[in-house]
């Protein structure tokens, strides 16, 4: 669901009025292990993230490297990092290192191996300065 959610998101980074519908039809086609039905899971994913983005774009700041902003973020570590620290402050079910194993797994798929690493020390001091 997540590597869903990612797309999703990274395609509304994009484009803001693409749909959330629309983009999920698009890759069932692609895709026939998903569902006809946008699962809730997913839609709580993407439209936490969105509803959120704000809250969760400062809380990212907050543990970037002095010198560094969104905006000179790859938008796929972005969106990665977005959608782990939705579910770590919003999803109490997922436990905080289950949300950045699976961010690093995306990392893994989506980005590279120094972006991973920089992932994981933005999501894990969140976490840490959290508990």
């Amino acid at each position: 669901m997540r590597e869903i959610a990612f797309q999703i998101l990274f395609a509304m980074e994009s484009n803001e009025t693409t749909d959330l519908t629309a983009l999920y039809q698009q890759l069932r086609l692609q895709n026939t292990e998903l569902t006809p039905e946008i699962p809730d899971y997913l839609k709580l994913l993407v439209t936490g993230v969105q509803s959120h983005l704000t809250e969760l774009n400062e809380l990212l700041i907050k543990y970037l490297k002095t010198g560094w902003s969104l905006k000179r973020l790859n938008k796929a570590d972005l969106v990665i990092m977005q959608l782990a620290a939705f579910e770590i402050e919003f999803v109490a079910e997922t436990p905080n290192r289950v949300a950045i194993d699976e961010a690093l797994e995306l990392a893994k798929e989506f980005s590279d191996e120094t972006s991973r690493r920089f992932i994981n020390g933005v999501l894990s001091n969140l976490v840490q300065e959290k508990e």
